[in-house]
């Protein structure tokens, strides 16, 4: 997985799930969840302490932190979009996309926001994991993105300006900080309220099922963070 200080590898990104074998094994029928087993720390999730104020006052936050240029973020979006679509009233779901200090993540990140800001993010946003990991498009620069995002439907005008304004250039800024606040050195990674960072499972030949094995995870974590004092909320943006 990718870290701040070391080259990318696939074998340094890859996640998967050995970890959660063995509860697996004491499953409660058709479930999919370990019937008992209580959450762990340090096996499950870490703490960060003190927890980190969130942006969803009222309400459980979980954060995503993803990027465009991360394959395993690829596959797992599906999964965790149809899962996030389904979360209780009480949860509130957003992504963090982040570049590890590498300019063509960060460039993608840039996009994601630009993509927010001009309303194309819904209708470009698999499209464009598509495009890097399945077409092997090289969309890692300001144009090539703008291009592709016109040919796509979008308006390339829009999202150039969106590109280069001060609220995508903070925001792109503020995410990466945001991941090294967190003390986050993988991804995908969840993080539930400010405070639990759910542990990836670890290595396993089934990527999918090591991903849906998180989310279980994380709603177990979910359901932990019920029971504990809410953390304060972001302070308003400027």
């Amino acid at each position: 997985m990718p870290t701040r200080s070391r080259s990318l590898s696939l074998a340094a990104l890859c996640l998967a799930a050995t970890a959660l074998a063995a509860a697996l094994a004491t499953a409660a029928p058709g479930t999919g969840a370990p019937a008992s087993a209580p959450l762990a720390e340090g096996r499950d999730y870490r703490l960060l302490t003190p927890p980190r104020p969130t942006s969803s006052p009222g309400k459980i936050e979980v954060i995503e932190f993803f990027s465009y240029g991360c394959p395993h973020c690829a596959r797992f979006s599906p999964l965790v979009s149809a899962w996030a679509a389904a979360l209780p009233k009480d949860v509130a779901f957003r992504r963090v996309p982040v570049s590890f200090g590498r300019l063509p993540w960060m460039n993608l990140s840039r996009a994601y926001y630009s993509l927010e800001a001009t309303g194309d993010l819904k209708k470009l946003d698999a499209a464009l994991f598509r495009a890097i990991h399945d077409e092997h498009q090289s969309l890692f620069d300001e144009q090539s993105i703008a291009d592709w995002v016109g040919g796509q439907g979008g308006d390339a005008a829009r999202f150039a300006n969106a590109y280069v304004s001060f609220g995508v250039n903070n925001q792109t800024v503020q995410a990466d900080q945001m991941a090294e606040d967190y003390r986050i050195e993988s991804i995908p990674k969840l993080v539930v309220n400010g405070r639990y960072v759910v542990v990836s499972p670890g290595e396993s030949a089934d990527e999918e099922q090591a991903f849906r094995e998180l989310l279980v995870l994380t709603d177990k974590v979910i359901a932990l963070a019920r029971g504990a004092a809410p953390p304060a909320a972001a302070p308003a943006a400027k």
